[in-house]
């Protein structure tokens, strides 16, 4: 017998299951967001040098032409109107190309810098940082930064978060909520439901990706956006108090009139009241005793090649691992610096 028996008979995968594993998982909706938030909130509207302030306009009307079209005589472009270079314009005004049929060579005009800033396009995106900030032509770097000063943070989560969840201080950041979510789950799932758990879990955050795809396209500026997807956290925060301890980790940590009460708590979610005077400590220390026992040792990184099985198992999610992280945050970083 093990704790696997202990959740059977306070209800197996119950009413309180159901809503433990819903509420750990919404945080994933928007969570998925995080990694691909840049994509909105830093994309790249069209652009093109902004006109000299120095110089008048009134031939627009003279060549009674749209002003898209008027643009030709300070933008490089090509016969289609395609922007030949967004940070470059003509040191002069090249009225001529506004002409029908202009044979000028544009690749042999004088061109310089975009000296008075540039033009963004608000058809696509109301506002971003980019069109905010002007990361363009040679600040276009800086924008792609942000997307690896954020996959920094989420490497520095993942080695801080994983020693604070035993304190109760996860939840707070993108490798809390993903690492320390999926085994605070797993603890109260029965053994036999936790691959199905797992499986529809995953969905959320591929939901999520779907639902950061429609605010993107509804409110188009990256203040908005970014408010929308990240209020919804203190919301979560707010009621990741009502979860219950994995009553485990708790006998395991010399608590176990904790861990009674927690599986007290469970019993009665589930519509099981029986069970609350059957269940005692004694009998919790009986079901767990080859666990407590085991807990008792202290083993180290080297013990994860000890054994033969130990060993194929290691191995197998280490290059697991190794093949996936990197290819899904490579695809995120080369997803994010291409738009």
């Amino acid at each position: 017998m093990g704790f696997a028996d202990l959740l059977e008979e306070v209800g197996g995968f119950g009413r309180y299951q159901w809503l433990h594993v819903t509420l750990i998982s919404l945080p994933g909706l928007l969570m998925a967001s995080q990694n691909l938030l840049n994509n909105f909130v830093s994309g790249i509207p069209a652009h093109h040098c902004s006109l000299p302030t120095n110089r008048s306009l009134h031939n627009l009307s003279h060549y009674q032409v749209e002003e898209k079209q008027f643009i030709k005589a300070f933008i490089p472009m090509d016969s289609s109107g395609t922007r030949l270079d967004r940070c470059k314009r003509y040191v002069e005004p090249q009225w001529q190309l506004l002409l029908p049929n202009n044979t000028a060579n544009v690749s042999e005009l004088q061109t310089e810098g975009c000296l008075d800033g540039w033009t963004f396009d608000n058809s696509e995106f109301l506002a971003t940082t980019v069109s905010e900030w002007e990361l363009v032509c040679s600040l276009r770097p800086l924008k792609q930064m942000i997307q690896t000063i954020y996959m920094g943070g989420v490497l520095a989560g993942a080695i801080i978060f994983g020693g604070l969840s035993d304190r109760f201080l996860s939840g707070m950041a993108v490798s809390g909520i993903i690492l320390n979510g999926v085994s605070l789950k797993v603890e109260w799932i029965p053994t036999k439901e936790r691959t199905l758990v797992g499986t529809l879990s995953s969905f959320f955050f591929t939901f999520g990706q779907m639902i950061l795809a429609g605010l993107a396209y509804w409110l188009r500026d990256w203040r908005k956006l970014q408010l929308v997807v990240c209020a919804p956290m203190f919301l979560f925060f707010s009621y990741s108090w009502w979860y219950v301890e994995s009553a485990r980790w708790l006998v395991l940590n010399r608590q176990s009139e904790e861990a009674l009460k927690s599986l007290h708590r469970v019993a009665r979610i589930n519509g099981k009241p029986e069970v609350v005077d059957k269940l005692t400590l004694e009998v919790l220390h009986s079901h767990m005793n080859k666990e407590i026992e085991s807990s008792r040792s202290t083993y180290t990184a080297y013990d994860l090649l000890k054994t033969r099985a130990m060993r194929r198992i290691s191995i197998c999610l280490v290059v697991v691992w190794s093949e996936d992280s990197p290819a899904l945050y490579i695809t995120i970083i080369i997803i994010s610096t291409s738009f």
